[in-house]
């Protein structure tokens, strides 16, 4: 079975960038539509992007609170999905997640996704 592996979390300054990783462990990604998540402190698991598998074209899907900041992107040769977060706000720190299902669906529903991550801090200081 596949194990994602996520790195590149961090602090950062408000309105910085980070990119995070998620790298298969395992198998590779082949197959498998990838997604972001992240938890708050408190708050719910919540979807930010999703990408599917091709080796021509990749469908995404954002959420709508950060689809103007957040870029979700995947390197196939490398089965590495990337997440280029700019523009960051404190409140995106949170604990932030890749997880990968079999669907070529891209659910936003954390439910329908098998594999995941340990997760990456993320915090953004005012």
């Amino acid at each position: 079975q596949v194990q994602p592996v996520e790195s590149g979390g961090g602090l950062v300054q408000a309105g910085g960038s980070l990119r995070l990783s998620c790298a298969a462990s395992g198998r590779t990604f082949s197959g498998y539509t990838i997604a972001w998540f992240r938890q708050a402190s408190g708050r719910e698991r919540e979807f930010l992007a999703g990408i599917s598998f091709s080796w021509s074209y990749s469908r995404t899907r954002y959420a709508d609170s950060v689809k103007d900041r957040f870029t979700i992107s995947r390197d196939n040769a490398k089965s590495t999905v990337y997440l280029q977060m700019n523009s960051l706000k404190p409140e995106d720190t949170a604990v932030y997640y890749c997880a990968a299902t079999g669907s070529g669906t891209i659910d936003t529903t954390s439910g329908e996704y098998l594999y995941w991550g340990q997760g990456t801090q993320v915090t953004v200081s005012s």
